[in-house]
């Protein structure tokens, strides 16, 4: 499913058009990526958690040479799943 097939899901679901469907989405993504960025974390209890980490930087290796190139740190972006939705899938 891509952003347009879950913005035409919510439209039918909620019963509202899908403008306000996408201005809906837009503003939990808006929100979910302020809150991370800020270092809170953002938890929807029955579904999941989204929370960001510092990956270390370590060395990895270019595939084509094989020369070792160093990979700096960074923040990632990370999800888990919640009770309700692992046993849904």
């Amino acid at each position: 499913m891509n952003k347009g097939q879950l913005v035409e899901a919510i439209s039918r679901d909620a019963a509202i058009t899908k403008t306000q469907a996408q201005d809906a989405l837009d503003a939990f993504m808006k929100n979910v990526q302020t809150s991370l960025k800020g270092g809170d974390k953002v938890t929807i209890v029955g579904f999941g958690t989204f929370s960001a980490s510092t990956r270390a930087a370590r060395v990895g290796r270019n595939p084509q040479t094989g020369q070792p190139i160093n990979i700096p740190a960074k923040r990632v972006a990370k999800f888990s799943a919640g009770k309700a939705l692992k046993e849904a899938i």
